[in-house]
């Protein structure tokens, strides 16, 4: 196992969409493997393909807390999501050293391929929906921190380039 590079902020493909996955093969299946062992090791909730420089509509996730529950998804779409919101203190590995209180639909219902190359269906609540609502948003090429106001954005920018030196 050899753990594959988290990018860091400002890189160009974090701000880049995704390009959609036509089918599931050996070598997706290895990716999300390598995913999931970057994911582990951080440790995290979740991890997007673009996280780590690959331009695939390719998300990992696993929010439980005995851990090896996770959810392998290819072009995740939200199908629906709830009007009761939840907050949560929310990290990513590519701006380390700070967070923010981002405020989400507290349940979502997600369309993806699964592993077997299926269209899967499934609802997420919590911390589930949480993370894998942050993981759209990296295939879309946004950050948790764009969902914050102007000032606050640039408050947390300004702290991640003081921790980082």
């Amino acid at each position: 196992m050899s753990l594959l590079p988290i990018l860091l902020w400002p890189n160009a493909c974090l701000r880049t969409p995704a390009a959609e996955v036509p089918e599931i093969t050996d070598e997706i299946r290895a990716i999300w493997d390598d995913m999931v062992d970057v994911m582990e090791a951080m440790p995290g909730v979740g991890l997007a393909a673009p996280q780590i420089g690959l331009g695939l509509r390719l998300a990992v996730v696993d929010a439980s807390d005995e851990r090896g529950r996770v959810v392998r998804m290819a072009n995740p779409t939200i199908l629906h999501a709830s009007i009761e919101f939840r907050t949560h203190q929310e990290a990513s590995p590519n701006l380390p050293g700070v967070y923010a209180a981002i405020e989400r639909p507290r349940a979502v219902t997600v369309r993806f391929l699964n592993e077997h190359g299926q269209w899967d269906r499934r609802d997420f609540v919590g911390l589930w929906a949480t993370s894998v609502q942050h993981q759209i948003d990296h295939l879309e090429g946004r950050m948790y921190f764009d969902r914050l106001s102007r000032v606050k954005r640039d408050m947390l920018l300004k702290r991640a380039k003081k921790v980082r030196g």
